[in-house]
């Protein structure tokens, strides 16, 4: 089974065929030395011939994993891409997204102007790759740079006539996830690949030796992709939803998230969807990673619930919970729990309102109306996420006391380790160790002296603790 679709053959296919057998005749009659290119191909090495060709004869690869998620940012353009890939439209779409931004298509990316740069000082250094229909498998990106320099040529090796949408797919992988690619895939694109490997049946383990990582994070990844498409499938609203692209650059934040998911999951399902609901509502909102963190499952109760202004209080709030009764059995259960379904509603209203206002084909009164929606969201979040980095950190620092005197508990037994081996050795410095001795004291009784103001009623610990300083030296 195919991963990706199988796209038309472009409609001069047969124009550029006689080319391409052409080029590659006079390539074979002019002797000398022949240049080649080897790419990995299911485990093998394959050499294929390089070439010069026509710029403008070769095509844009509407499949590759460059700029996957890219194509999402503009759904209209997007449709028409995937009905006419080869359409004058459709290979400008993709030009443009080769140039933009992965996180905002809407901008020039300064690694294109680099790239371009490179190119017109030095020329091209590797040959790019192509099938025997044209289009290009590696060198899109370089492609589009060059053309823009005014190059009529790019040097390139032409892939095997028998090749398929996979085939290419799997030297494409092969070529840009070695180590010394100039360009890694952007996080998403990277998600999706994954994705199509796992489709097309590979295993986690094959998988990871690909991408050069291991099982877990493969897992990882799945998750992650999996939570994305999740949230824009609820993200849709009158035929707007987020674009992939929206999850771009917050990789870090997404993998926090997975981590304290699976985590909580285990004791408390509940809890973890909830805290997944606000932490990608935050993320949606751009909050750093170092904020997105004092969310946990009680964040709403806690906090939030006392920032949400009313009209984005979840209609959830105070129904009773919905039940399905079990077929056969005298018995219901909850269908999904209060606690969620209030966490959905928050999330729901962000998303949508991130949808709308990421989208090009929605009119201002509808703007004006995610904007406030927005603007009210961050701002609850805001103030809620300050609320609980001030609790947190405030833990944190009651904490603090216990964890050292842990340390220096674990210090001591590894001390007395020490005094044992020096003994044994005959080389324990009793007058060094007095001395150190001495300074002990001294930091234990300021110890005492700070544990002893203000505690009417101190517990076993402290109480040991204060007579022992208290103790004369005589004793």
């Amino acid at each position: 089974m195919s991963a990706l679709p199988e796209y038309p053959l472009p409609p001069r296919n047969e124009r550029f065929e006689r080319l391409l057998k052409l080029r590659l005749e006079e390539a074979g009659k002019a002797g000398g030395t022949r240049e080649s290119v080897t790419v990995d191909w299911n485990g093998k090495a394959l050499h294929v011939d390089v070439i010069d060709l026509p710029l403008d004869e070769l095509l844009f690869n509407p499949a590759t994993h460059r700029i996957r998620a890219q194509c999402s940012h503009d759904r209209a353009r997007q449709r028409t891409l995937e009905a006419g890939p080869w359409r004058t439209e459709s290979q400008d779409y993709l030009a443009s997204l080769l140039q933009a931004m992965p996180t905002e298509p809407t901008k020039r990316d300064p690694d294109f102007d680099k790239l371009k740069e490179d190119l017109r000082e030095y020329g091209q250094n590797e040959p790019g790759l192509v099938t025997h229909h044209g289009i290009i498998v590696n060198g899109n990106t370089r492609a589009a740079a060059l053309r823009e320099l005014g190059v009529t040529t790019i040097r390139v090796g032409v892939l095997p006539a028998s090749f398929t949408w996979d085939d290419i797919t799997a030297v494409e992988l092969s070529l840009q996830l070695r180590n010394d690619s100039r360009r890694e895939y952007s996080y998403i694109n990277r998600l999706l690949a994954i994705d199509e490997r796992i489709r097309l049946g590979l295993s986690r383990e094959a998988i990871a030796k690909e991408f050069r990582c291991t099982t877990k994070t493969v897992d990882q990844h799945v998750w992650i992709l999996q939570h994305i498409r999740d949230q824009i499938a609820r993200s849709e609203s009158e035929g707007v939803a987020l674009p992939l692209v929206a999850f771009e650059g917050k990789q870090e934040r997404l993998k926090e998230l997975h981590r304290d998911y699976m985590n909580l999951a285990k004791n408390n399902p509940d809890g973890a969807e909830a805290l997944k609901e606000y932490r990608t509502s935050a993320i949606l909102l751009d909050f750093a990673k170092t904020d997105v963190r004092f969310i946990d499952e009680s964040f709403f109760d806690d906090h939030l619930s006392k920032e949400l202004p009313e009209s984005l209080v979840p209609a959830t709030a105070g129904m009773p919970e919905a039940k399905v009764a079990i077929p056969g059995l005298d018995v219901a259960m909850p269908a999904v729990s209060q606690r969620v379904e209030t966490a959905r509603s928050v999330t729901r209203q962000v998303r949508q309102a991130a949808a709308r206002l990421g989208s090009r084909h929605v009119d201002e009164g509808a703007k004006r109306e995610a904007y406030g929606v927005r603007d009210e969201a961050k701002k609850a979040f805001d103030e809620a996420l300050t609320s609980a980095g001030r609790v947190a950190r405030l833990r944190k620092r009651k904490q603090l006391a216990p964890e050292r005197l842990k340390e220096a508990t674990a210090s001591l037994e590894l001390c007395i380790e020490e005094i044992v081996k020096a003994r044994g050795a005959r080389v324990f410095d009793e007058e060094d160790f007095g001395e150190a001795a001495l300074q002990f004291r001294t930091v234990f009784r300021q110890l005492a002296s700070q544990l002893g103001r203000g505690s009417e009623e101190p517990g076993a610990g402290v109480s040991w603790l204060l007579k022992a300083a208290a103790l004369k030296e005589d004793e």
